[in-house]
């Protein structure tokens, strides 16, 4: 079983999708370096995130990334304990590119390698001392909400979650940034399109809210961005964006409560509820679901907005985690563009 003392050094790297990201954490979970860069200009032109252009940049951006969180941190590749890249899910241009490095680091310096599911380094990011002072004990509940994930999940250890429920269509950032998009904003639209809802009147459309009240906690947001296309459609004065923007966004955070209070109930034993992932920014739904989490007499636990979205300070705790758990792997570890988190073995 691999040794691990507080005052170890691990490095996270990060390049499932369109961030490039470096951190460097001692064990106890103290970031000494963080790093991420964005390549939103490289993408927005598309509406999008282009594959071959994101694996490209972490090839040329992800290795100077290193130096510089190394650097910082006042250490060398020598004095690391352990280093962990995401794996999967994701963009396996990208992903191919960050386990490479990773492994090259760790077999130069005859160390650990962690092969990270980024969902799991979202999930276990809200047990970061910086997050939870006081712990975070297991199991809770994970509401994991992003562009490409909407999930509930039970976290019940290091490599063991029970999915609950999932979305049957879109993800919530998806529904997010393609309502952004028919109201004219740019891409990525969330943080857009909050700003918008800012101003407006939540009540003034009566929208959607999918799957409201019903059994389980699945998810469905194609209809309420068809609701929104619609009236678009219509015709809206700069007025009428506000409102719609501010409507959708109200559906979105009612949906996500009821959906937890859902969940809530499929785990009695929960110690917290926890929101994680990009949509865990907004401030609406974390509002909403605050009040879900007072109502069952539960804390919400959410990281620092810097660490909703992608990034390697989670990846680095992640593999700080599972060493704590006896968990390495393999140099000929595969990364996996597909990795659901049921299949995790600890």
């Amino acid at each position: 079983m691999p040794v691990l003392r507080d005052g170890s050094l691990v490095l996270g790297l990060e390049s499932s999708c369109d961030e490039t990201a470096a951190a460097v954490l001692r064990a106890d979970g103290t970031v000494l370096a963080e790093a991420v860069l964005s390549q939103l200009a490289d993408h927005a032109p598309f509406g999008g995130v282009v594959p071959e252009i994101a694996a490209r940049a972490h090839l040329a951006h992800l290795p100077a990334l290193v130096r510089r969180v190394l650097a910082e941190a006042g250490t060398t590749p020598a004095g690391l304990a352990a280093v962990a890249a995401t794996a999967g899910p994701g963009l396996i241009g990208g992903l191919i590119v960050g386990a490479t490095l990773g492994k090259g680091i760790a077999a130069a310096r005859g160390i650990p390698y962690l092969a990270i599911n980024h969902l799991e380094a979202h999930a276990l990011s809200p047990r970061l001392p910086m997050v939870s002072p006081q712990g975070l004990a297991f199991p809770y509940l994970l509401l994991l909400l992003s562009g490409g994930h909407c999930q509930c999940v039970a976290v019940e250890g290091v490599g063991r979650h029970r999915r609950l429920g999932t979305t049957l269509d879109d993800a919530v950032g998806e529904a997010f940034d393609k309502s952004a998009k028919l109201l004219g904003l740019p891409w990525p639209g969330g943080p857009h399109l909050e700003r918008l809802a800012a101003e407006g009147d939540p009540k003034r459309f009566p929208l959607p809210r999918p799957l409201l009240g019903r059994p389980g906690c699945d998810f469905s947001f194609s209809g309420l961005k068809t609701a929104v296309a619609q009236l678009v459609a219509k015709g809206l004065d700069e007025r009428g964006r506000h409102d719609l923007a501010a409507s959708f966004q109200a559906a979105v955070a009612a949906t996500l409560a009821d959906r937890a209070r859902h969940a809530l109930a499929m785990v009695p034993s929960a110690t917290a509820l926890v929101v994680a992932g990009g949509v865990a920014a907004n401030g609406a739904v974390r509002t909403a679901l605050a009040e879900v989490a007072a109502r069952a007499g539960l804390p919400l636990v959410a990281p620092p907005i810097r660490l909703c979205t992608d990034n390697a300070v989670m990846v680095a705790w992640a593999g700080i985690e599972r060493l704590r758990a006896g968990l390495t792997d393999p140099l000929d570890h595969a990364p996996r563009p597909r990795w659901p988190l049921q299949d995790l073995a600890a």
